[in-house]
């Protein structure tokens, strides 16, 4: 049978095989969208997430990371002397698991990673419908370009899984939407999912640099701290970035200026995070206060639990750096 516009009694001509060729190539690509859009993904949570990357074989992963920043000389004298103490041994698993996955890429064979990706879209846009792996939508959530994976360059995983983390729990799903919601303001935009791994990035540094090792042997925990740090220091940069009707043009001065904040003063951030989520469930509570706090908050204990299910062990040198100033990337 023969396509439209194809002449009749003679051979097709180049331009008309390139045409044909194209339609069939949009009847494909949009039967694909079809069925892709036909097989609702269920959502995810941060629990079940995390249960995936400790038991998976991160093997190729483990090999890239170093765990602490590497000092010679003086600086690792006077880091020795007056800095912040060393991670427990007890908790060197935890951490290096967390800096594992942040070297793993995104996978499309995964269902784990796709599930994740599908759930921080349906959180943020309220939708239930699954969307397309690649496209203009997720630009829209603040991602540069159709490929999240493209996006993750020294977070990895760990990047989409703070972000996971945000958006699944109800304590903090409010306030990544209206983070989000800022974000597409009129003057006041900024792309989103960008400065969060930004984040991300600041706080995988800020844990090599054992910046964060205290409230980690105070809680006993290292990936709740992280995830807390992580959501303090958004909740900081949201804060300024509204009050002071901050633009994109800001942004890498503020991302540097966050970046220094985080490594030195995490306990504030993270009281500042306290007040902040007291204030908000005393608000939706109308009056009955439940007390939200940086020891072991109400957020992190589902984490905290599961955490606990796994027995950590020893993983070889990590490798994270942040490429260069604090920057949207």
């Amino acid at each position: 049978m023969q396509g439209a516009g194809q002449p009749t009694g003679a051979e097709p001509s180049e331009e008309w095989r390139r045409a044909q060729e194209e339609w069939e190539a949009l009847e494909n690509n949009q039967s694909g969208l079809l069925e892709e859009l036909a097989s609702p993904v269920p959502l995810i949570s941060f629990n079940e997430a995390l249960r995936y990357f400790q038991t998976a074989d991160l093997s190729e992963c483990r090999k890239k990371i170093q765990a602490t920043v590497r000092r010679q000389g003086l600086a690792a004298l006077v880091h020795f002397l007056f800095g912040p103490p060393r991670l427990q041994q007890q908790l060197q698993g935890e951490r290096d698991l967390a800096l594992t996955i942040a070297q793993c890429g995104l996978d499309n064979n995964e269902k784990v990673h796709m599930r994740i990706l599908q759930t921080i879209y349906k959180k943020l846009t309220c939708s239930t419908m699954s969307c397309p792996r690649f496209g203009a939508h997720w630009e829209e959530l603040g991602f540069q370009g159709a490929d999240p994976g493209t996006d993750l360059r020294g977070t990895g995983m760990l990047g989409l899984m703070q972000m996971l983390y945000f958006v699944m729990d109800s304590q903090t799903l409010p306030l990544a939407l209206k983070i989000f919601k800022l974000s597409h303001h009129e003057t006041q935009n900024f792309p989103f999912c960008i400065m969060s791994v930004n984040i991300t990035r600041i706080v995988i540094q800020a844990l090599r640099e054992e910046r964060l090792s205290r409230e980690c042997n105070r809680r006993q925990q290292v990936i709740v701290v992280l995830n807390d740090v992580y959501v303090a220091a958004f909740l900081h940069l949201y804060s300024i970035w509204k009050a002071q009707h901050k633009t994109i043009a800001d942004s890498g001065f503020l991302l540097k200026e966050l970046e220094s904040f985080t490594k030195k003063k995490p306990k504030q951030l993270l009281k500042s995070l306290e007040t902040y989520m007291n204030r908000s469930i005393a608000l939706l509570t109308d009056g009955v206060q439940h007390p939200f706090s940086a020891s072991g908050n109400i957020s992190s204990i589902a984490s905290s639990q599961a955490s606990k299910e796994i027995n950590f062990t020893g993983i070889c040198d990590l490798q994270v750096e942040l490429e260069g100033d604090a920057r949207l990337i």
